[in-house]
Formats: structure tokens, sequence, C-alpha cells
């Protein structure tokens, strides 16, 4: 289910950029992520993905995390989940974008989990709680933190409104969107569509107008519905 939904619904932002609300409502989330040729944010995707793993009887709950991409940790404006399955807990997260989980990882300290040729692992982040890392080239890079502490909706919906709202969230003003396949995945970021498979990776510069609404339909399922013009521009 998990690699699944990473297949098929593809991570992107751009309601934001068309200035509409990030809705969170169940029935808002099946109606935009499987009735209409859409994606979302880890607080969309994640929340579908609990709705039905909920559905079949999985006991899962949502976690707040800090993401430490750009080295300095965010306040907690990332949202995964929590699943116990058989007395294991593990972590799910099909809202991430491109460095993504492709499956669901068992919540245990130190042990390298091989992913499609990635590898990840959770060490101990001291005040940050556990902290999720993948390995590149010989380095590990920080992906987000986070702690097991109850997470109530006004919390999910504060840091949902700050992620699709405020100026300083990357979200307000970067376009983004991903997509994983069987054998790599695709990535947006504003103009730059870069292709992961087996190993190699390929880049290209999308042209504005048509040409790019195309794009995101083509490599991403995408259908905005609106001209190019209601999006929101690109910043010189």
């Amino acid at each position: 289910m998990h690699r699944a939904q990473l297949a098929t619904i593809p991570f992107e932002n751009f309601d934001i950029l068309l200035g509409r609300s990030i809705t969170l409502a169940p029935e808002s989330l099946v109606d935009k992520l499987i009735a209409r040729p859409r994606g979302g944010y880890c607080f969309e995707l994640n929340g579908l993905f609990a709705l039905a793993l909920a559905a079949i009887g999985f006991e899962a709950r949502p976690l707040m995390a800090r993401v430490h991409l750009r080295g300095e940790p965010t306040g907690h404006t990332h949202g995964l989940l929590l699943v116990e399955l058989g007395g294991q807990l593990w972590i799910a997260d099909v809202g991430f974008g491109g460095p993504s989980l492709r499956s669901p990882i068992p919540l245990e300290l130190d042990v390298q989990r091989e992913q499609d040729s990635k590898t990840f692992r959770l060490v101990d982040a001291g005040p940050f709680g556990t902290l999720l890392q993948r390995k590149c080239d010989d380095a590990w890079r920080d992906l987000y933190s986070f702690e097991l502490r109850t997470v109530i909706p006004a919390d999910i919906e504060l840091a949902n409104h700050f992620t699709a709202t405020h100026p300083r969230s990357r979200f307000t003003s970067t376009r983004v969107a991903a997509v994983h396949g069987v054998n790599g995945r695709t990535t947006l970021e504003n103009r730059r569509l870069r292709h992961f498979s087996d190993g190699i990776e390929s880049v290209e510069e999308l042209e504005e107008g048509a040409a790019y609404l195309g794009a995101l339909e083509r490599y991403f399922g995408i259908e905005l519905g609106v001209p190019y013009s209601a999006l929101k521009p690109l910043a010189d």
C-alpha cells in the first residue's frame, strides 16, 4: 500500500500556488487525491494513508517532525505516521517528496534499511527525539526528526496553516512535485525536472506556459484545470 500510493498519488503543492486553502477533512482528501488527478503534500498524503490503514484494521496515529534538510531544523512542519503491527512499531511516510521512504521501517535505532538501492536508518537525536537519515555516498544526510508524543488535530491544523500560508514556508514560493516508480523517481523544483532511474540522473529545464502544464500531466499525472497564468509567478 505504501509503495502503491507513492507511485500513484504525487507529492505536490500546486493548490498553495493557486491561492487555494489546504483542507484536511477526510471527504476533501478523498475528493482531491482519489477522485481527481491531483496530489498533495505531507498532511494530505499521510492523512489519506491513515484513513486507508484504519479502514482495514491497522492501528496508526500521526506524529509531527522537524525537517533537517537545510541543516537548521524547522519547527514541526512535517507529518508522518506511527503504525503498530503485531506488537512492533513502524514508521510510515508517503508524504516527504523526493527523499521519502519507499516503504515502512521498524522503529529501531542504528539499523540500516535498504530500499530500492537507497539506505536509511533511525538514530538517537537527543532533544529532537529520533532522526531519520539517508545515506548519500559515504555520508549520512539528515532528513527529519520526530518524537512519539501525542499529536491532536489542532497540532496538525496549526502546522498545515503555517506550511501552506507563511511567507517563510518553502511551499508558498517554490513549485515542487515528486512521484516514485519501480525503477526510480521523478521530481520537480520550479522549472527543473529530474529523472532518477537505475542509478542514472537526467535533468531538464521546463518551458513556462502550456508546455509546463503538459509536463505536470505527463510525468506526475497532475491536471490543474486552470491556465498557466493562474499560477503564482516564479521568482527571478
